[in-house]
């Protein structure tokens, strides 16, 4: 069968289990919700509409979201509600899904994860009587947050605090506390001094403005406008603000008894301030469903518009959809797979911190890891994805319209919010060097040519490809010289990072490889299974040398792995829509995007074009010039 009629074959029909695959039982009580509202014609940017219209229209939205939610106290403290909203909205305003998450998590969830105080209720807050926001990082103080230099001095003879910026450096570095939205409270990471003593960094409840702008001693400065979505970043300093007993945020991390004497669970002033902000582990996952809400949403419209742009074909007058070239569909089945992987690696990820044992640090840690991993992953693959689709679509990818353009620029923030990724992937691979947490993979490879095509056998060679860059990484972190702790990392850092790499990679496949597993329908499986075995073969053919020079592959093998990949394609090729229909992506929103509909060139129609007038026949004006002169040049001495 032709490629032409794989795609006009049934195999296009749906495939309905693909979506409660995607979405779990979660799909109508938790992501319907969301779903329904992102079908609201009022959750649509204005791509047009000027910089101040757009950030106050964000805002509105963040309402519209709250009239959704029956208790924002209660959704703050669900893992699978709170992500699951940023999926939904992040493809259709990047500043919305910003400004959400801060809120509800950051700020809300900061506050009901520590002590209660009778004197700090949260019905106000929740109601959105005042927006939350999330005040850490400072102008000399990203990945280093723990460093901070922001204070709140503890007076113990009117038991309150002062809250100040003492330098250029500690100024809040780019949280939303302009006038857009409304009123504005946050929490306030600074440095605790009691006593003279430094005894770590907590948070603060903190009033920044009221309806006539920012409260005394609070100093608002906007930021130059950013890539992506625009957001009312600023830089928000202190200059001696006083703030009650109630406005620190207690906990077994730390706190201050009835005579003002301070104590804590933890002896480290750096656990200290990771439990004050553990709520950015949440938003880490929040950042990944962002992301892959904007690889779905970016995937199903490069996809539909594949498939009614049409080609001139092989003979003449014939036509052929471009997604019949194999130049064309490639790539997007490609990203595709990767998408789906993606989604799958996401769930396990936030289920695997709901589900953490919360009294058990060995097991937290281990799913922070986890969560940091799938977050770099994830928002990495996502720009790749969002990247090949915009090119896919050509010069009507670049318009905003169409739906892909500002899903390009919003995923750099994604990538850089709640911990740089090349941060937490070096922090990562540090601790895969020193605590491995899984057993060795199994040492047999594959016998034959055909062994490859077991989901057991890619996912064996994807776990050794993990452990040779590790133990490589280990080898040279052996080798350097002692003595220069810096020196010895940097030998080993590209070799972790490859291996935090082949982990997530292999996570991924592996929850794919799971949602094949779960299927019950026989055509579903098979679709799924073919997914993962493109998701594998395409990396491992990246790692195909090193395991070819550890024989782990032989070199038959390693010739036939681009063959495999091209006969996975022939099966994809024609299950494209049917996937990404499974995304239920609802139609009113996707319509809105011209190219992801048959009839996109109605969009750009002129009622008034010569086109629109009935026929006549009128006679071709004779040319101003002759151009006798011009023709004749082509028999001239350049024709050849």
């Amino acid at each position: 069968m032709s490629i032409i009629q794989h795609l006009a074959a049934p195999a296009q029909a749906p495939l309905p289990e693909l979506g409660n695959l995607l979405f779990g039982d979660q799909r109508i009580g938790v992501h319907g919700p969301w779903r329904a509202l992102s079908a609201d014609p009022r959750m649509r940017r204005r791509p047009a509409a000027n910089v101040t219209d757009q950030v106050a229209e964000s805002y509105a939205r963040l309402r519209l979201v709250n009239q959704a939610i029956d208790d924002p106290l209660a959704f703050a403290a669900d893992p699978y509600r709170l992500t699951a909203l940023h999926e939904w909205i992040a493809p259709l305003d990047g500043a919305l899904a910003v400004i959400a998450s801060i809120h509800y998590n950051l700020f809300l969830g900061s506050l009901i994860d520590h002590d209660q105080h009778p004197k700090r209720p949260l019905g106000g807050l929740a109601a959105m009587e005042q927006l939350g926001t999330f005040l850490c990082t400072e102008l000399g103080h990203g990945n280093d947050a723990a460093n901070l230099e922001t204070t709140a001095t503890y007076h113990r003879d009117s038991d309150t605090f002062t809250l100040h910026t003492p330098l250029a450096a500690a100024q809040k570095f780019m949280p939303n506390t302009g006038p857009a939205g409304g009123p504005k409270s946050a929490v306030v990471a600074a440095r605790l001094l009691v006593d003279g003593h430094d005894v770590g960094v907590f948070l603060f409840l903190t009033p920044l403005s009221n309806e006539a702008g920012p409260l005394p001693g609070v100093t608002v400065r906007p930021l130059p406008e950013r890539t992506g979505s625009p957001i009312d970043h600023c830089l928000t300093a202190f200059d001696q603000v006083p703030l009650p007993r109630e406005a620190l945020l207690t906990g077994t991390h730390g706190q201050l008894d009835a005579q003002g004497a301070f104590s804590s669970a933890l002896g480290s002033r750096r656990k200290r301030f990771l439990a004050a902000i553990g709520r950015v582990t949440l938003g880490k996952l929040c950042m990944s469903a962002c992301a892959i809400g904007a690889a779905r949403t970016a995937v199903a419209i490069a996809v539909r518009y594949g498939h009614h742009r049409t080609v001139s074909g092989a003979r003449r007058g014939q036509t052929v959809p471009v997604f019949a070239h194999r130049t064309h569909h490639q790539p997007l089945l490609s990203a595709l797979a990767t998408t789906y992987a993606m989604t799958a690696l996401h769930r396990e990820a936030v289920t695997r911190w709901a589900e953490r044992q919360c009294a058990d640090p060995a097991d937290t840690a281990a799913a922070e890891r986890q969560v940091a991993i799938a977050k770099g992953w994830i928002t990495w693959q996502t720009r790749a994805v969002l990247t090949e689709c915009r090119e896919r679509c050509g010069a009507q990818g670049l318009f905003a319209h169409n739906g892909i353009a500002q899903l390009v620029l919003d995923v750099e923030g994604a990538i850089t919010a709640e911990g740089d990724n090349l941060a937490l992937w070096a922090k990562a691979g540090a601790e895969l060097l020193f605590s491995p947490d899984e057993p060795e993979p199994p040492a047999t490879a594959p016998a034959t040519i055909s062994d490859l095509a077991r989901p057991t056998a890619l996912q064996a060679l994807l776990h050794t490809a993990e452990q040779l860059h590790l133990d490589h990484a280990r080898t040279r972190l052996r080798q350097a010289p002692a003595g220069d702790q810096l020196r010895r990392w940097n030998a080993a850092a590209p070799f972790a990072l490859a291996g935090v790499t082949a982990r997530a990679e292999r996570q991924a496949a592996a929850a794919l490889l799971a949602l094949a597993d779960r299927a019950h329908d026989p055509q579903t499986r098979t679709v799924l299974l073919e997914l993962h075995r493109l998701f594998a073969l395409q990396r491992l053919i990246g790692a195909s040398g090193q395991l070819l020079s550890h024989g782990h592959l032989t070199v038959e093998q390693a010739h036939a792995l681009p063959e495999l990949v091209s006969s996975t394609l022939d099966q994809l090729a024609g299950r494209a829509l049917a996937l990404v229909d499974a995304f239920d992506l609802p139609e009113e929103a996707v319509s809105t995007h011209p190219i992801a509909t048959a009839h996109y060139q109605d969009a750009y129609d002129d009622p008034k074009g010569a086109w629109h007038r009935p026929h006549r026949d009128i006679p071709h004006p004779t040319p101003p010039h002759d151009l006798t002169p011009l023709m004749s040049a082509h028999e001239g001495p350049y024709a050849k």
